[in-house]
């Protein structure tokens, strides 16, 4: 009579994962945008600070995961249509959720509009309404890269991220773009000139790009192709994570040397194709998977093998309940920016932010070090709402 081995539990995903959504907060809520430290804010285009580095690692980690959880799912007895059905479920559930908060709070606010009609404010918001950003992406890449490898082998893998990622270079290097006729690699410094803002002004519309861009979408479609290449070298991590056959040291090394590899491949491949995570250049996908490899195989080591977890716990309640925090917090901060004023007299309204910044922070502090410590606020504050769901058993699963 034989039994199944033991599932593994890695604490260190959990961390790094809670690591990267705390980090997406981060960055995401500073007490004013006018006012932050450069490694807090994303390269103007080329290039890359700690700040271009969430994102990716959070496809990185959806690969990991998800590579992890079917290898579950599988040694159960689960068949090839229950999971596919949970991939496709999984990835429309994502890009709903993102698709809903980009609206949200689905009408125009004031001071846009002013005697505008509610129904007047609520179709502009329509007309207005972005359709990608950061969840549809991961719903987007999530989707394709579980169809690419559901019943693919790993040479097959390796064949599909090849041609993604130079498939890609090619296209936003050597085709001309159809409004101008000129190949992309003569205009790489210029957003609104390149391949993929030509196809998302083609198929989206300007009114329904990022308001910051408005001819080009940061997470357009044409740029969410090599995305899906960053879940994919995902998936390939949790492929040799997953192999408990092998010491776990033996696995933590062969990510540590695999991610060293990789960062040197992206370095290299930046002189032709620059690093840059605006158009999730090919060689931004190699670099960045390469340091999130790099990190999470430090996460193990120190939290895994000499288990060195005491420092950890906040992070591993961020990571237990990522879409709570990534949604709640959007929510809030939307609301307390945009929806919740008042007039402060002389005909002046101020947000319910402005507020709290200006009068707990502002007041007292240099503008970046108080900048920088309501956004530490906020990621305390939401630390306490998650250890509270925690503690009650709640986790927003999709």
């Amino acid at each position: 009579m034989t039994t199944s081995p033991k599932a593994e539990r890695l604490l260190s995903l959990d961390v790094f994962r809670g690591m990267t959504v705390a980090g997406m907060l981060l960055v995401n809520n500073p007490g004013t945008w006018s006012a932050i430290y450069p490694p807090l804010e994303h390269a103007a285009w080329h290039g890359w600070t700690p700040t271009d580095l969430i994102f990716p690692f959070f496809l990185f980690i959806v690969g990991i995961t998800t590579e992890l959880s079917l290898r579950v799912r599988r040694a159960r007895g689960d068949d090839d249509g229950a999971i596919l059905r949970q991939i496709i479920r999984r990835g429309a559930l994502i890009f709903l959720f993102g698709f809903l908060l980009s609206g949200f709070p689905f009408f125009t606010w004031p001071p846009a509009l002013e005697g505008a009609t509610f129904v007047e404010r609520v179709v502009h918001r329509v007309e207005h309404w972005r359709v990608m950003g950061v969840l549809q992406r991961i719903g987007v890449a999530y989707l394709l890269a579980g169809l690419l490898t559901w019943r693919t082998t790993v040479k097959q893998q390796l064949a599909i991220l090849t041609t993604l990622l130079l498939g890609y270079w090619g296209l936003m290097t050597l085709v001309p773009v159809p409004d101008t006729g000129v190949p992309g690699r003569f205009v790489l410094d210029q957003p609104d000139q390149l391949l993929s803002a030509w196809f998302d002004r083609l198929i989206l519309g300007t009114d329904h790009l990022w308001v910051g861009g408005k001819t080009w979408d940061p997470e357009g479609l044409l740029s969410t192709l090599p995305a899906v290449g960053t879940v994919i070298c995902g998936t390939f991590a949790g492929k040799w994570i997953g192999q408990q056959q092998r010491a776990l040291t033996e696995r933590l090394a062969g990510v540590f040397a695999v991610g060293a590899l990789a960062m040197m491949v992206g370095l290299m491949w930046h002189w032709a194709f620059p690093i840059n995570k605006s158009i999730w250049t090919s060689s931004y996908v190699v670099f960045t998977a390469g340091i999130g490899a790099v990190s999470l195989a430090t996460c193990m080591w120190i939290i895994d093998v000499q288990q060195i977890r005491r420092w950890s716990w906040p992070f591993a309640i961020y990571g237990t309940n990522p879409m709570l925090a990534f949604l709640g917090s959007g929510l809030m901060a939307r609301g307390i920016s945009s929806l919740w004023t008042w007039d402060v007299g002389n005909g002046t309204r101020m947000s319910a932010q402005g507020f709290v910044f200006q009068s707990f922070y502002a007041s007292w502090l240099p503008p970046r070090e108080a900048s920088l410590a309501y956004a530490v606020s906020f990621v305390a504050l939401w630390f306490g709402i998650l250890w509270v769901a925690f503690k009650r058993g709640f986790v927003l699963k999709v």
